[in-house]
Protein backbone atom coordinates (compact mmCIF):
# COMPACT_ATOMS: atom_id res chain seq x y z
CA UNK A 1 0.00 0.00 0.00
CA UNK A 2 1.58 3.58 -1.12
CA UNK A 3 2.01 5.87 2.02
CA UNK A 4 0.48 9.35 1.07
CA UNK A 5 1.95 12.22 3.20
CA UNK A 6 1.82 15.55 3.26
CA UNK A 7 5.37 16.39 3.67
CA UNK A 8 8.99 14.29 3.81
CA UNK A 9 11.92 15.91 5.23
CA UNK A 10 14.88 13.25 4.31
CA UNK A 11 18.79 13.63 5.47
CA UNK A 12 18.16 14.76 8.94
CA UNK A 13 20.02 14.33 11.90
CA UNK A 14 16.82 13.88 14.25
CA UNK A 15 16.80 14.39 17.33
CA UNK A 16 13.46 13.06 18.52
CA UNK A 17 13.74 12.60 22.37
CA UNK A 18 12.12 9.63 22.01
CA UNK A 19 13.40 6.89 24.61
CA UNK A 20 16.95 8.12 26.53
CA UNK A 21 18.94 10.59 25.52
CA UNK A 22 18.83 12.62 22.50
CA UNK A 23 17.01 9.99 20.73
CA UNK A 24 19.64 10.33 17.98
CA UNK A 25 19.38 9.03 13.99
CA UNK A 26 22.27 10.44 12.31
CA UNK A 27 20.43 9.85 8.77
CA UNK A 28 16.81 10.20 9.57
CA UNK A 29 13.60 11.24 7.86
CA UNK A 30 10.68 12.68 8.72
CA UNK A 31 7.13 12.77 7.67
CA UNK A 32 3.66 14.45 7.91
CA UNK A 33 0.12 14.05 7.77
CA UNK A 34 -2.73 16.01 8.55
CA UNK A 35 -0.32 17.64 11.24
CA UNK A 36 0.93 14.41 12.92
CA UNK A 37 4.38 13.40 12.79
CA UNK A 38 3.54 10.01 10.45
CA UNK A 39 7.26 8.83 10.73
CA UNK A 40 10.24 9.81 12.43
CA UNK A 41 13.48 7.50 12.28
CA UNK A 42 15.72 6.11 10.02
CA UNK A 43 16.01 7.14 6.48
CA UNK A 44 16.86 3.36 5.08
CA UNK A 45 13.58 2.03 6.84
CA UNK A 46 11.43 4.06 4.99
CA UNK A 47 8.68 2.35 2.68
CA UNK A 48 9.80 1.22 -0.22
CA UNK A 49 6.85 3.06 -2.10
CA UNK A 50 6.72 5.76 -0.10
CA UNK A 51 5.48 9.01 -1.19
CA UNK A 52 4.73 12.99 -0.11
CA UNK A 53 2.93 15.74 -1.76
CA UNK A 54 6.27 17.84 -0.93
CA UNK A 55 9.78 16.06 -0.49
CA UNK A 56 12.73 18.04 0.78
CA UNK A 57 15.92 17.28 2.20
CA UNK A 58 17.67 18.65 5.16
CA UNK A 59 21.12 18.37 3.80
CA UNK A 60 22.00 16.78 7.37
CA UNK A 61 20.58 19.32 9.53
CA UNK A 62 19.61 19.02 13.02
CA UNK A 63 15.68 18.49 13.32
CA UNK A 64 14.11 18.44 16.96
CA UNK A 65 10.57 18.56 18.34
CA UNK A 66 9.36 22.52 18.51
CA UNK A 67 11.01 24.07 21.14
CA UNK A 68 8.14 24.85 24.07
CA UNK A 69 8.14 28.17 26.81
CA UNK A 70 6.10 26.76 29.68
CA UNK A 71 6.36 30.07 31.77
CA UNK A 72 6.15 33.37 30.34
CA UNK A 73 4.40 37.09 31.37
CA UNK A 74 5.47 38.59 27.94
CA UNK A 75 2.09 40.21 27.19
CA UNK A 76 2.35 43.25 29.48
CA UNK A 77 2.78 47.34 29.12
CA UNK A 78 6.09 49.41 29.15
CA UNK A 79 8.93 48.37 30.20
CA UNK A 80 11.04 48.51 33.50
CA UNK A 81 14.89 49.24 32.22
CA UNK A 82 14.77 52.11 35.08
CA UNK A 83 14.97 48.95 37.82
CA UNK A 84 17.60 47.41 36.10
CA UNK A 85 19.34 50.54 36.39
CA UNK A 86 18.14 50.63 40.16
CA UNK A 87 19.39 46.77 40.69
CA UNK A 88 22.94 47.91 39.33
CA UNK A 89 23.08 50.78 41.67
CA UNK A 90 22.39 47.82 44.68
CA UNK A 91 18.58 48.10 45.33
CA UNK A 92 17.22 44.46 45.92
CA UNK A 93 14.04 43.30 44.37
CA UNK A 94 12.41 43.29 47.21
CA UNK A 95 13.33 47.15 48.12
CA UNK A 96 12.39 48.00 44.46
CA UNK A 97 8.78 46.35 44.83
CA UNK A 98 8.18 47.65 48.36
CA UNK A 99 8.59 50.95 46.77
CA UNK A 100 5.96 51.24 44.50
CA UNK A 101 8.07 49.41 41.65
CA UNK A 102 8.03 46.08 40.19
CA UNK A 103 4.99 44.43 39.22
CA UNK A 104 2.59 47.00 40.73
CA UNK A 105 4.58 49.71 38.09
CA UNK A 106 3.34 46.84 35.27
CA UNK A 107 0.34 46.85 36.33
CA UNK A 108 0.02 50.63 35.63
CA UNK A 109 1.20 50.67 32.32
CA UNK A 110 -0.83 47.59 31.38
CA UNK A 111 -4.29 48.89 33.19
CA UNK A 112 -3.90 51.92 30.75
CA UNK A 113 -3.41 50.44 27.46
CA UNK A 114 -6.05 49.10 25.14
CA UNK A 115 -6.21 45.19 24.05
CA UNK A 116 -4.74 46.61 20.41
CA UNK A 117 -2.50 48.66 22.27
CA UNK A 118 -1.44 45.17 24.34
CA UNK A 119 -1.42 42.98 21.51
CA UNK A 120 0.86 45.48 19.58
CA UNK A 121 3.86 45.70 22.50
CA UNK A 122 3.23 42.02 22.80
CA UNK A 123 3.55 40.35 19.24
CA UNK A 124 7.13 41.10 19.03
CA UNK A 125 8.29 39.77 21.75
CA UNK A 126 6.24 36.67 21.03
CA UNK A 127 7.46 36.83 17.32
CA UNK A 128 11.15 36.63 19.01
CA UNK A 129 10.44 33.41 20.54
CA UNK A 130 8.71 32.04 17.75
CA UNK A 131 12.10 32.99 15.76
CA UNK A 132 14.04 30.96 18.02
CA UNK A 133 12.12 28.19 17.35
CA UNK A 134 9.25 27.72 20.24
CA UNK A 135 5.87 26.34 18.69
CA UNK A 136 4.04 26.28 21.90
CA UNK A 137 3.71 29.07 24.47
CA UNK A 138 2.13 29.67 28.07
CA UNK A 139 1.02 33.28 28.68
CA UNK A 140 0.10 34.50 32.17
CA UNK A 141 -1.67 37.18 32.95
CA UNK A 142 -1.06 38.78 36.54
CA UNK A 143 -0.60 42.08 35.83
CA UNK A 144 -3.95 43.80 35.82
CA UNK A 145 -5.07 42.53 38.85
CA UNK A 146 -9.39 43.49 38.33
CA UNK A 147 -11.70 41.59 36.10
CA UNK A 148 -11.39 43.43 32.98
CA UNK A 149 -7.39 44.16 32.80
CA UNK A 150 -6.76 40.59 33.81
CA UNK A 151 -9.43 39.20 31.47
CA UNK A 152 -7.89 41.84 28.62
CA UNK A 153 -4.63 40.03 28.84
CA UNK A 154 -5.74 36.68 28.68
CA UNK A 155 -7.59 37.43 25.28
CA UNK A 156 -4.38 39.22 23.80
CA UNK A 157 -2.49 36.15 24.53
CA UNK A 158 -4.92 34.25 22.71
CA UNK A 159 -4.92 36.55 19.82
CA UNK A 160 -1.05 36.24 19.62
CA UNK A 161 -1.72 32.60 19.00
CA UNK A 162 -4.31 33.22 16.27
CA UNK A 163 -2.11 36.09 15.19
CA UNK A 164 1.45 33.70 14.61
CA UNK A 165 -0.33 30.41 14.42
CA UNK A 166 1.23 28.71 17.43
CA UNK A 167 -0.77 26.92 20.32
CA UNK A 168 -0.61 29.28 23.68
CA UNK A 169 -1.68 27.88 26.68
CA UNK A 170 -3.09 30.91 29.13
CA UNK A 171 -2.88 31.03 32.86
CA UNK A 172 -4.27 33.01 35.08
CA UNK A 173 -2.14 34.96 37.59
CA UNK A 174 -4.36 37.45 39.64
CA UNK A 175 -2.71 36.43 42.93
CA UNK A 176 0.25 37.71 41.30
CA UNK A 177 0.65 40.82 43.65
CA UNK A 178 -1.22 43.36 45.61
CA UNK A 179 -2.82 45.88 43.83
CA UNK A 180 -2.56 49.34 45.24
CA UNK A 181 -6.40 49.69 45.36
CA UNK A 182 -6.24 46.62 48.00
CA UNK A 183 -2.89 48.06 50.26
CA UNK A 184 -2.88 46.38 53.23
CA UNK A 185 -5.73 44.01 52.49
CA UNK A 186 -4.22 41.01 51.07
CA UNK A 187 -7.28 38.63 52.35
CA UNK A 188 -9.77 41.03 51.04
CA UNK A 189 -7.57 40.65 47.48
CA UNK A 190 -7.82 36.88 48.04
CA UNK A 191 -11.20 36.79 48.20
CA UNK A 192 -12.12 38.95 45.05
CA UNK A 193 -10.13 36.67 43.27
CA UNK A 194 -11.89 33.57 44.85
CA UNK A 195 -15.16 35.33 44.35
CA UNK A 196 -14.79 36.86 41.06
CA UNK A 197 -11.72 37.01 38.97
CA UNK A 198 -11.69 33.49 38.68
CA UNK A 199 -14.79 32.04 38.16
CA UNK A 200 -14.68 35.27 35.23
CA UNK A 201 -12.20 33.78 33.60
CA UNK A 202 -13.51 30.43 34.00
CA UNK A 203 -16.83 31.36 32.57
CA UNK A 204 -15.22 33.47 29.62
CA UNK A 205 -13.05 30.06 28.82
CA UNK A 206 -9.85 31.99 28.95
CA UNK A 207 -7.46 30.26 31.93
CA UNK A 208 -6.07 26.98 30.89
CA UNK A 209 -4.62 27.12 34.27
CA UNK A 210 -4.19 28.94 37.32
CA UNK A 211 -1.09 30.02 38.89
CA UNK A 212 0.10 32.23 41.99
CA UNK A 213 2.96 34.20 43.84
CA UNK A 214 3.98 32.39 46.97
CA UNK A 215 6.51 34.34 48.64
CA UNK A 216 7.07 37.41 51.53
CA UNK A 217 6.54 39.98 49.57
CA UNK A 218 3.06 38.64 47.66
CA UNK A 219 1.15 36.08 49.01
CA UNK A 220 1.35 33.75 52.32
CA UNK A 221 0.97 30.09 51.74
CA UNK A 222 -2.70 29.92 53.08
CA UNK A 223 -3.59 32.61 51.00
CA UNK A 224 -2.17 30.50 47.91
CA UNK A 225 -4.37 27.65 49.15
CA UNK A 226 -7.56 29.25 49.13
CA UNK A 227 -6.93 30.16 45.40
CA UNK A 228 -6.08 26.70 44.62
CA UNK A 229 -9.08 24.98 46.33
CA UNK A 230 -11.02 27.70 44.26
CA UNK A 231 -9.53 26.48 40.87
CA UNK A 232 -9.83 23.55 41.93
CA UNK A 233 -13.84 23.93 42.39
CA UNK A 234 -13.60 25.63 38.59
CA UNK A 235 -11.78 22.30 37.15
CA UNK A 236 -9.00 24.30 36.67
CA UNK A 237 -5.21 22.73 36.76
CA UNK A 238 -2.81 24.78 39.21
CA UNK A 239 0.69 25.67 38.86
CA UNK A 240 3.18 27.91 41.38
CA UNK A 241 6.22 30.09 41.70
CA UNK A 242 7.50 28.59 44.25
CA UNK A 243 10.47 29.30 46.69
CA UNK A 244 12.29 31.85 44.61
CA UNK A 245 12.65 34.48 47.49
CA UNK A 246 12.66 32.16 49.96
CA UNK A 247 11.71 28.38 51.62
CA UNK A 248 7.85 28.60 52.91
CA UNK A 249 7.23 25.21 51.40
CA UNK A 250 5.88 26.49 47.94
CA UNK A 251 6.98 23.34 46.14
CA UNK A 252 4.82 20.95 49.27
CA UNK A 253 2.43 23.41 48.61
CA UNK A 254 1.89 22.79 44.55
CA UNK A 255 2.45 19.47 45.02
CA UNK A 256 -0.69 18.85 47.71
CA UNK A 257 -3.37 20.16 44.61
CA UNK A 258 -0.92 17.71 41.91
CA UNK A 259 0.30 21.20 40.13
CA UNK A 260 0.97 20.59 36.70
CA UNK A 261 4.72 22.46 37.98
CA UNK A 262 6.45 24.31 40.34
CA UNK A 263 8.79 27.48 38.88
CA UNK A 264 11.72 29.18 40.23
CA UNK A 265 12.74 27.00 43.27
CA UNK A 266 15.88 28.00 44.73
CA UNK A 267 14.78 27.46 48.19
CA UNK A 268 12.71 23.95 47.57
CA UNK A 269 13.60 21.78 50.43
CA UNK A 270 14.07 18.07 50.31
CA UNK A 271 10.43 17.69 51.76
CA UNK A 272 9.29 19.72 48.84
CA UNK A 273 11.23 17.63 46.41
CA UNK A 274 9.82 14.65 47.66
CA UNK A 275 7.02 15.60 47.28
CA UNK A 276 6.64 16.68 43.72
CA UNK A 277 8.36 13.38 43.03
CA UNK A 278 5.46 11.62 44.21
CA UNK A 279 2.93 14.09 42.42
CA UNK A 280 4.60 13.96 39.27
CA UNK A 281 4.63 17.91 39.25
CA UNK A 282 7.21 19.46 37.31
CA UNK A 283 9.72 21.45 37.98
CA UNK A 284 10.44 24.61 36.27
CA UNK A 285 14.20 26.14 36.09
CA UNK A 286 13.99 29.75 35.27
CA UNK A 287 17.80 30.78 34.59
CA UNK A 288 16.98 34.49 33.60
CA UNK A 289 15.83 35.52 36.86
CA UNK A 290 18.47 34.06 38.58
CA UNK A 291 20.85 36.21 35.48
CA UNK A 292 19.15 39.11 36.05
CA UNK A 293 18.52 39.11 40.00
CA UNK A 294 22.04 38.14 40.56
CA UNK A 295 21.32 35.08 42.86
CA UNK A 296 23.49 32.80 44.21
CA UNK A 297 20.96 29.66 46.01
CA UNK A 298 20.94 27.17 43.26
CA UNK A 299 18.07 25.24 42.97
CA UNK A 300 18.15 21.36 44.18
CA UNK A 301 19.15 20.17 41.00
CA UNK A 302 20.71 16.97 41.91
CA UNK A 303 17.53 16.39 44.84
CA UNK A 304 15.70 16.97 41.14
CA UNK A 305 17.59 13.99 39.47
CA UNK A 306 17.86 11.95 42.49
CA UNK A 307 14.09 11.68 42.90
CA UNK A 308 13.13 11.50 39.42
CA UNK A 309 11.43 14.97 39.35
CA UNK A 310 10.83 15.87 36.02
CA UNK A 311 13.55 19.34 35.04
CA UNK A 312 11.63 21.86 32.44
CA UNK A 313 13.85 25.33 31.44
CA UNK A 314 11.54 27.99 30.39
CA UNK A 315 13.10 32.16 29.98
CA UNK A 316 10.13 33.93 32.32
CA UNK A 317 9.93 36.28 29.59
CA UNK A 318 8.58 39.02 31.63
CA UNK A 319 9.71 43.19 32.11
CA UNK A 320 10.98 43.14 35.54
CA UNK A 321 13.16 39.73 36.55
CA UNK A 322 13.77 38.23 33.28
CA UNK A 323 13.58 40.79 29.73
CA UNK A 324 14.82 36.97 28.41
CA UNK A 325 13.30 37.09 24.48
CA UNK A 326 15.08 33.48 23.68
CA UNK A 327 14.59 29.73 25.36
CA UNK A 328 17.88 28.81 23.68
CA UNK A 329 19.71 31.32 25.78
CA UNK A 330 17.66 30.10 28.47
CA UNK A 331 18.53 26.45 28.24
CA UNK A 332 22.46 27.58 27.62
CA UNK A 333 22.03 29.24 30.72
CA UNK A 334 20.64 26.57 32.57
CA UNK A 335 23.28 24.23 31.72
CA UNK A 336 25.91 26.98 32.74
CA UNK A 337 24.86 28.44 35.96
CA UNK A 338 22.58 25.16 36.92
CA UNK A 339 24.95 22.35 35.36
CA UNK A 340 22.09 20.99 33.09
CA UNK A 341 23.62 18.95 30.74
CA UNK A 342 22.58 19.63 26.90
CA UNK A 343 20.54 16.76 26.84
CA UNK A 344 18.54 17.88 29.66
CA UNK A 345 18.41 21.14 28.88
CA UNK A 346 16.56 20.06 25.27
CA UNK A 347 14.34 17.69 27.00
CA UNK A 348 13.65 20.34 29.83
CA UNK A 349 12.76 22.89 26.71
CA UNK A 350 10.52 20.00 24.77
CA UNK A 351 9.11 16.99 26.18
CA UNK A 352 9.69 18.12 30.22
CA UNK A 353 7.97 21.58 29.45
CA UNK A 354 4.94 20.19 27.27
CA UNK A 355 4.09 18.09 30.56
CA UNK A 356 4.09 21.38 32.51
CA UNK A 357 1.10 22.55 30.18
CA UNK A 358 -0.51 19.59 30.68
CA UNK A 359 0.65 18.58 27.10
CA UNK A 360 1.40 15.12 25.99
CA UNK A 361 0.73 15.24 22.39
CA UNK A 362 4.42 17.23 21.67
CA UNK A 363 7.47 17.77 22.82
CA UNK A 364 9.31 14.37 20.81
CA UNK A 365 8.99 13.45 17.18
CA UNK A 366 7.03 10.40 17.15
CA UNK A 367 4.62 8.76 15.00
CA UNK A 368 1.01 10.50 16.39
CA UNK A 369 3.03 13.63 18.07
CA UNK A 370 2.03 16.88 16.69
CA UNK A 371 4.46 17.77 13.84
CA UNK A 372 5.71 20.65 15.48
CA UNK A 373 9.54 20.84 14.63
CA UNK A 374 12.61 23.02 13.77
CA UNK A 375 15.50 22.62 11.58
CA UNK A 376 18.30 23.90 13.03
CA UNK A 377 21.86 25.41 11.26
CA UNK A 378 23.70 23.15 13.09
CA UNK A 379 24.18 19.32 13.00
CA UNK A 380 24.93 17.93 16.78
CA UNK A 381 22.06 18.61 19.48
CA UNK A 382 25.01 20.13 21.86
CA UNK A 383 25.22 23.08 19.79
CA UNK A 384 21.82 24.20 20.69
CA UNK A 385 22.60 25.12 24.21
CA UNK A 386 27.12 25.67 22.72
CA UNK A 387 26.24 28.31 21.16
CA UNK A 388 25.26 31.59 23.44
CA UNK A 389 22.75 33.45 21.07
CA UNK A 390 23.01 33.83 17.25
CA UNK A 391 20.51 32.88 14.63
CA UNK A 392 20.63 29.18 14.41
CA UNK A 393 17.15 28.43 13.14
CA UNK A 394 16.54 27.60 9.41
CA UNK A 395 13.18 26.47 9.46
CA UNK A 396 10.07 26.45 11.80
CA UNK A 397 7.02 24.35 11.54
CA UNK A 398 3.35 23.52 13.72
CA UNK A 399 1.39 20.76 12.47
CA UNK A 400 3.67 20.62 9.19
CA UNK A 401 2.74 24.26 8.42
CA UNK A 402 5.68 26.89 8.08
CA UNK A 403 5.47 29.34 10.25
CA UNK A 404 9.34 30.66 10.00
CA UNK A 405 10.05 30.14 6.37
CA UNK A 406 13.64 28.29 5.72
CA UNK A 407 15.89 31.14 5.01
Amino acid sequence: MTSQWDGLLLDCTLATLAGDGFGLVERGALAWRDGRVAWAGAQDALPADAKAAQTASAHGALVTPGLVDCHTHLVFGGDRAREFEQRLHGASYEEIARAGGGITSSVRATREASEDDLLAQSLPRARALLADGVTTLEIKSGYGLDIDSELKMLRVARRIGETLGIEVRTTLLAAHALPPEYAGRADDYIDHVCSDILPAAANANLADAVDAFCEKIAFSPTQTRRVFERARELGLRVKLHADQLSDLGGAALAADFDALSADHLEWTNDDGVRAMAASGSVAVLLPGAFYALRETKLPPIDAFRAAGVPIAVATDLNPGTSPLLSLRLAMSMACTLFRLTPEEALRGATVNAARALGLVDRGMLAAGQRADFVVWNVRHAAELCYWIGGDLVREVRTGGRVVVPAR
